[in-house]
């Protein structure tokens, strides 16, 4: 098998990494990819929205699979545009893809057939949205209701904040150039869970779950990020919990969207909330998150590439897939001042030093090789990841490999996995005094 892996982060570095090990495959490129993915496969120098350009690569190497990891090139029709030139490709159409590319959409199909989820508005009109945001109160989540780059979602503890993010996301431009629009949500309480599913637009196989930090500071403080770091499995989703997500979430899901003639192929994330009525779905994403999907490669014992295969062709009916029973960390190094404007072009050292401490792996997610030296280009550079027996020891072989990598320019949060760390009954102090502990 050929296969062409889309994007340039340390997701498109871990699917890579995991691909390069099946015995299935005999050529993988990666476009356009970044320092680490050179390592296992071959940069294409194409950027993921350059579908004319994307299509007539794969043609001309006769690629056999096509695995996007970004959503916005299948948000744009990169399924669609290979399916029309003969190629598979582990993704949905761009119409399947709306699940992301539009919060309102998915609270439709939510709708539809009774997914539990957060009660919902949407608006165009900013005055009306703060209206109801007034009449309503907070807490309150306030979403872009286009493609934002994990960004667009604040949850606002007061009206005043809620109304500023208002104003942010439905400025002209704010987002790209979609329509400004915002979908304002009910406030869900609980611990949040990212569950993944392998679809072929009728069976869905689970993919696992973990949980994602994205607040940029210890103790979950600051901005929101596209996520600082990740752990699987999740000790606060048992495999019972999963399963009823599975069966009142995932699979109605893929049933709406193959009754409204767009069956969804390709991975089908779900961002979860675990409420005391049981879980309720927050968002969707078409692909793997990032950082999740790093943890989870560390952890997947099958091989991954027959499984995309089978999701291509509608045969994951009677598909299994194995994983290994270590706990996985991903934490993520960003550039001095992100998620704002933050430094670039920075030298880093000792990469292999920290990949050589036991059951650590390095991915890269914002590097390049300038004048032979290894440099930040992007927020997020580097996912340090480790495996161990628990996630007490994967994250302490983590941080370890951290402590061995030379760049001053770069940090991380010193508390990633703390809630795995805590008993399901323990109290806010108890919580509290775990997030101070664990970051000093």
């Amino acid at each position: 098998m050929r296969v062409l892996v889309l994007g340039s982060g340390g997701r498109e570095h871990a699917l890579c990494w995991a691909l390069s090990a099946s015995a299935m495959l005999t050529k993988l490129w990666c476009a356009p990819g970044n320092a680490g993915t050179a390592q296992c496969a071959e940069n294409v120098p194409i950027g993921v929205l350059d579908i004319g350009a994307l299509v007539s690569f794969a043609r001309d190497n006769a690629v056999d699979l096509v695995l996007p990891g970004p959503e916005a090139p299948l948000v744009a029709g990169v399924a669609d545009a290979m399916a029309a030139a003969g190629i598979a490709c582990c993704g949905p159409t761009a119409a399947a893809a709306r699940l992301e590319g539009s919060k309102s959409f998915t609270k439709e199909v939510c709708d539809a057939v009774g997914i539990p989820t957060a009660l919902w508005e949407r608006f165009d009109d900013a005055g009306a949205a703060l209206e109801f945001v007034r009449r309503r109160g907070a807490p309150i989540v306030v979403k872009a209701d286009g493609l934002a780059g994990g960004k667009g979602v604040v949850v606002a503890a007061t009206e005043a904040e809620a109304e500023a993010a208002v104003r942010d996301f439905m400025q002209p431009g704010a987002f790209g150039e979609s329509v400004p629009a915002v979908v304002i949500e009910e406030f869900l309480d609980g611990e949040e869970v990212s569950l993944f599913a392998l679809c072929d637009g009728r069976n869905a196989v689970s993919l696992g779950s973990a949980q994602d930090h994205k607040r940029v500071g210890d103790g979950d403080t600051g901005r929101n990020t596209g996520g600082m770091g990740a752990f699987s499995p999740t000790p606060a989703f048992p495999p019972a919990l999963e399963r009823e997500a599975m069966e009142r979430i995932i699979r109605p899901a893929l049933a709406e969207l193959s009754h409204r003639g767009t069956p969804f192929r390709g991975i089908l994330y779900a961002g979860l909330m675990l409420t005391n009525d049981g879980p309720k779905l927050i968002e969707f994403n078409v692909r793997f998150g990032d950082p999740e999907c790093q943890a989870l490669m560390l952890r997947l014992q099958s091989d991954l590439l027959p499984a995309l295969l089978a999701a291509c062709d509608g045969e994951l009916s009677a598909f299994d897939i194995r994983w290994r029973p270590e706990a996985a960390i991903c934490v993520v190094m960003a550039a001095r001042g992100y998620p704002g404007d933050h430094v670039r072009h920075t030298p880093i050292r000792g990469l292999d030093a920290a990949a050589a401490v036991p059951g650590a792996h390095v991915f890269h997610a914002g590097t390049e090789m300038l004048d032979g030296k290894l440099v930040s280009t992007g927020g997020r550079v580097l996912n340090v990841c480790a495996t161990g027996p628990d996630v007490r020891a994967a994250r302490a072989a983590a941080y370890t490999a951290i402590d061995r990598i030379d760049w001053p320019d770069g940090f991380c949060r010193r508390d990633i996995g703390w809630r795995a760390l805590l008993s399901p009954s323990a109290s806010d102090a108890e919580r509290a005094g775990v997030r101070r502990s664990i970051a000093t």
